[in-house]
This record gives structure tokens, C-alpha cells and sequence, in this order.
């Protein structure tokens, strides 16, 4: 499956045309928000809460694209509510994961996983959720908005390189407009990169030229290695190998890069699956020495590569 893609467009037209009016409905978004660690007297305003951030997230158009009902980026959000500091303000945690379908095939591959521990925002059932790509409406409307150009912009970057610029520039500009704003009580530092720095510094990671290989990692991954994979197995693993070792340099430049956890935490299964099945003992042994060094945390998923 290939999407077909926007010619470069300047960013005022893209605000523009990112509103409601458009009709391509990119995501197909399942939430799920959890109260296990608080005790909420009226269920409905879960239920409430999780209905209109999906509705909110799969009904709005975020580009001027036409994608096909199969074409949608899948991606699953988890919100577990921590506190609720006063009646209608919620402080939670966020975890997000986008899926992308490999060419020819029936799977659906991870593509980034992304928590937001300070996922804080006021919400009442009476006020529809609002978005505006250029001006702050509510927390709640930004921290989804900002996600939702995020998802798409690393879903373009998968199907052409540096393909996802444009909706990077528009993820930066709700930072912006959030961090700026005054006119509300729903002030989150996090916008300012001193609260949640998930948030903050995972777009600077995809938009830091030093860190591009990050980027042109996701297209040779996904392009030229998963889409291929079924009929050139030893040339995807191939470009599998090239996007991963630029991806380790990228994480060796800057140390501690939100963006290579995202990925590898998407991604450490299934990269050990791709070359479980190889039968070149030196790229299994080099993948496996690469990837512990600039993924120690799951060193012994690629350990099983070696058996």
C-alpha cells in the first residue's frame, strides 16, 4: 500500500487547509482512559471522555490528503488518570502506539510508542472538544492535535523520505501557540519542554538536522526493508541493517534521544524476528553488537537472534 503524497505545500496554506473543512480522516484512533488509581463517582464522564477524544481524533481531517478507509494510521491511546485535582481538571499518563501495514500482507507493524507522563487537561461533558492548527482553544485540544500531526508526520516520514516535514512544522506550531498562551487556566509547561519532556524534545529529535538519520531510518526501514521483505528478504534485511545503524549513530551523536526510545520500544520484537530467520552469522552478530550498545534494555531479545 502506498500513500499517495501532497506536493510540498507552504506552511500558512497547510494551516489552512488543515481544518474540519477538509475531509480525509487520517487516524482510526482507539482509546482506552483507566481509573484504576482514582475513584471517579460518575462513570459516564469516562465513557464521555473517551468517546469524544476518539470521535475528536478519527472525524477531523489533519491534512488535505484522500486516504482510503484501509489506508487510516491505526494507532491506540492509553490515558490512565492519576488525580483529579478539582472537578473537571485531570492530571494522567499517556501512552500512544501507531501502527503502519507492510505492503502485500495482512500485518500491521508498530511503528513509534510515546508516553506522556504529564498528560494534565480540564474536560467537562457539556463543552465539545475544538481545534484550531493556529490559535490555543484547550489543553486537551492541543495535546491531541500536537499528537495527531506527530502520528502523521512519522507515518510520511515511513512512506518517503523526509516525507513528514510539513506536519512536523505543524506539531511545532501547537507547541507554540500553547506555550504562549495566557488567556486560560490550563497553563502546561510542558509545552516550554520543563514539564513533560516527552512531549517537547521528541519533536526536536525528528526535527534536529544532526538527527536526521532517525528519520531516513523510518524510510529505509519501512519502505525499502518491511515492504519488500516478502519477495527480497536478504535485501530488506539489508536496508533493515542500513536504517538501523543510522538510527545508532543518530542516538550515539545525542545520548538519552527520546525518539530512539520510542522506536526501539516499538520496534525490539520485531527487529529480532527480521533476522532470527538470517542466515548470514556476521550480520546476525553485528546487528546484535550494534543493538545492545545503543539498546541495552532489550539486549537480550537480540541475544535469541544469535540461536
Amino acid at each position: 500500500m502506498m500513500r499517495k503524497f501532497l506536493a510540498a505545500l507552504p506552511i500558512f496554506a497547510l494551516l489552512l487547509l488543515a481544518g474540519p473543512a477538509a475531509r480525509a480522516q487520517e487516524l482510526l484512533a482507539e482509546v482506552r482512559v483507566s481509573t484504576e488509581n482514582v475513584t471517579i463517582s460518575d462513570p459516564t464522564i469516562v465513557t464521555s471522555m473517551q468517546n469524544d477524544i476518539r470521535t475528536f481524533l478519527n472525524n477531523r481531517a489533519w491534512t488535505t490528503q484522500t486516504y482510503r478507509p484501509e489506508e487510516r494510521i491505526r494507532l491506540k491511546i492509553f490515558i490512565g488518570i492519576t488525580a483529579i485535582p478539582q472537578n473537571g481538571t485531570y492530571s494522567t499518563t499517556m501512552r500512544l502506539i501507531s501502527t503502519r501495514p507492510v505492503y502485500g500482507t495482512g500485518y500491521e507493524t508498530n511503528v513509534v510508542s510515546i508516553v506522556d507522563r504529564n498528560f494534565n487537561f480540564n474536560y467537562s461533558q457539556q463543552n465539545p472538544l475544538d481545534f484550531s492548527p493556529n490559535s490555543f482553544v484547550s489543553n486537551l485540544s492541543s495535546l491531541l492535535g500536537y499528537y495527531a500531526y506527530l502520528v502523521i508526520g512519522i507515518d510520511r516520514d515511513t512512506f518517503a523520505r523526509l516525507g513528514g516535514t510539513p506536519y512536523y512544522e505543524l506539531a511545532r506550531n501547537v507547541v507554540n501557540y500553547s506555550a504562549n498562551q495566557t488567556q486560560t487556566n490550563e497553563a502546561d509547561e510542558g509545552w516550554r519542554g520543563s514539564g513533560s519532556r516527552e512531549r517537547h524534545f521528541i519533536l526536536d529529535n525528528l526535527t534536529d538536522p544532526q538527527l536526521e538519520a532517525f528519520r531516513t531510518g523510518l524510510y529505509g526501514y519501512y519502505r525499502q526493508g518491511m515492504d519488500i521483505f516478502i519477495e527480497k528478504p536478504e535485501e530488506a534485511r539489508a536496508s533493515v541493517m542500513a536504517a538501523l545503524t543510522g538510527v545508532q549513530k543518530a542516538a550515539l551523536t545525542r545520548p538519552g534521544t527520546l525518539f530512539a526510545r520510542a522506536f526501539f520500544d516499538a520496534k525490539s520484537d520485531e527487529i529480532a524476528n527480521i533476522f532470527r530467520t538470517s542466515q548470514d552469522q556476521s550480520q546476525k552478530q553485528q546487528l546484535v553488537t550494534m543493538l545492545t550498545e545503543v539498546d541495552p534494555t532489550n539486549s537480550a531479545k537480540y541475544q535469541t537472534v544469535l540461536k
